[in-house]
């Protein structure tokens, strides 16, 4: 991997190669901090979905993709692959954990190819420290592939851009660089990768037309061939946005959290967010168009998302743009290693400041109820008497309890068949609970959800002549939420 540093409109100098020391020590640091994360947190109910989409067969795969979560497919085909090895929780989180390795080994390539190594370096460090970093690198979604694709196509872009710009000056030091052609051929397969991680990950790439210009033209037939795999999945999204009609509509106050949201924490993400727009100028003044695009790469996804909000569909949601942390990380290196005395001693004390501001974060995400859906914490409520039942809010929710349940849980009494449902993550159930629970002295209730939420399933309990005595709620919303219904004596 190599960078030339020169003007826009000059000729290159020789290329200057990232030591291999440098990425592969990122990747591993990354690496190491995401995987500490991966077997405390219980799983929660979007990686249990994952698991039972893994779980089934190719074709059971697609018939779900043609009803919920097909924009999912790419990576739920990848992981039907993974789980064949096994199912723990530190298995089904550990792609997630190396593609946040991957991310920090091209934010070094890429921050050595539009400033310098150092400026690499101190943005992989703060990449890693990031509490969002800890998250969703110890989650199993695809929104960590995202990052580490989006990462790889700017490193891709700037890397076939230095060719296409090179060529009028070619001397004997450049007969090795790779061809023109196949430097826009990765590129385009490094935009594939982005769409088929995740689709509002191509909210990035407007921001690379930032770099469009004379000898660049190659980019755009390149950007529209790699945006194939993306306008498909976006087609089969906008057929399945009712699967999403749980989110609210937002309103511009939204983009206000958005550093808390990119960072995972409000005090980091407030400094960094602060640093990282001195890093735009400073690229600016450097190279307008690399200024322009990566500033994009941070500030536009949160700002189209929105778009996207309201003209298409409620969807913004933060775990959405997680896509934008590397770019904070590497704007806000970028203005510190700009530093020509006091980079290194100021690198130091921003990572370590960054690390203290975000460790009650990191401590956060770290706990059984990190992903605010503790399902073993909802299991050990349950005080078990011979005959117990059990009723859930949502039928999806036995995914989680079938993965942690113990040798002895209540009946199941409205359970039909051990399989979910073919087009979607909940489960048949029997629609006659107050048949179900004949004979039933007791039953508990479990939902996804407050204390006083109004489901079906809680109603239709209480029609079935079972009292409320007790409920618990975990810490976080939504959390879980347990209670148990007896009959009056």
């Amino acid at each position: 991997m190599t960078a030339t540093i020169a003007r826009p409109d000059s000729p290159p100098l020789p290329p200057v190669s990232t030591p291999r020391w440098a990425p592969a020590a990122a990747a591993i640091s990354a690496f190491a901090v995401a995987l500490s994360g991966t077997g405390s947190a219980t799983l929660n109910g979007d990686e249990l979905a994952t698991l039972s989409a893994a779980r089934r067969s190719i074709a059971g795969m697609w018939e779900l993709a043609q009803h919920i979560d097909g924009h999912f497919l790419p990576y739920y085909l990848f992981m039907h692959f993974w789980v064949k090895a096994g199912t723990a929780e530190l298995w089904l989180r550990l792609p997630s954990a190396l593609a946040i390795g991957v991310a920090a080994a091209f934010l070094v390539c890429l921050g050595r190819r539009v400033h310098s190594l150092r400026a690499g370096l101190i943005a992989a460090a703060l990449f890693a420290v990031l509490p969002s970093v800890s998250y969703y690198g110890a989650f199993a979604r695809s929104y960590a592939f995202a990052a580490a694709a989006v990462t790889i196509s700017f490193w891709a872009l700037h890397r076939a851009g230095s060719v296409a710009n090179a060529a009028p000056h070619r001397t004997r030091w450049m007969s090795n660089a790779a061809p023109h052609r196949a430097t826009w051929v990765s590129y385009a397969a490094s935009v594939a990768l982005v769409g088929c991680t995740h689709l509002f990950a191509v909210l990035v790439l407007p921001a690379q037309l930032a770099l469009l210009r004379g000898r660049t033209k190659g980019m755009l037939p390149a950007m529209a061939a790699g945006f194939a795999p993306a306008a498909v999945l976006g087609l089969i999204g906008y057929g399945e946005r009712h699967a999403i009609s749980w989110i609210p509509q937002r309103g511009p106050d939204v983009l206000l959290k958005f550093p808390k949201m990119a960072a995972g924490a409000s005090e980091v993400g407030i400094v960094l967010f602060a640093v990282a727009l001195a890093g735009i100028v400073v690229l600016a003044r450097r190279d307008t168009r690399w200024g322009l695009a990566v500033g994009g790469w941070l500030l536009l996804p949160p700002v189209l998302l929105l778009v996207v909000s309201h003209l298409v569909t409620p969807a913004y949601v933060d775990r959405y743009l997680f896509v934008t942390a590397p770019a904070l990380a590497l704007l806000a290196a970028i203005a510190v290693a700009e530093l020509p005395r006091f980079a290194v001693p100021a690198a130091v004390a921003v990572t370590l400041g960054a690390a203290a501001l975000a460790f009650p974060q990191h401590l956060d995400v770290r706990e059984s109820n990190g992903r605010f859906e503790d399902v073993p914490w909802a299991i050990g409520r349950m005080k078990l008497e011979p005959g117990d039942a059990i009723v859930y809010g949502q039928s999806s929710l036995r995914t989680g309890f079938d993965y942690y349940a113990p040798p002895a849980m209540p009946d199941d009494v409205l359970r039909l068949g051990d399989a979910p449902a073919a087009d979607s993550f909940g489960y048949p159930e029997r629609a006659d609970v107050a048949a179900a629970l004949r004979g039933r002295d007791r039953v508990w209730l479990v939902w996804r959800g407050a204390k006083s939420a109004d489901l079906q399933p809680i109603r239709r309990v209480r029609q079935a002549g079972f009292e409320l005595v007790r409920a618990w709620h975990s810490a976080d919303i939504p959390g879980l939420t347990v209670a148990l219904y007896t009959r009056p004596a």
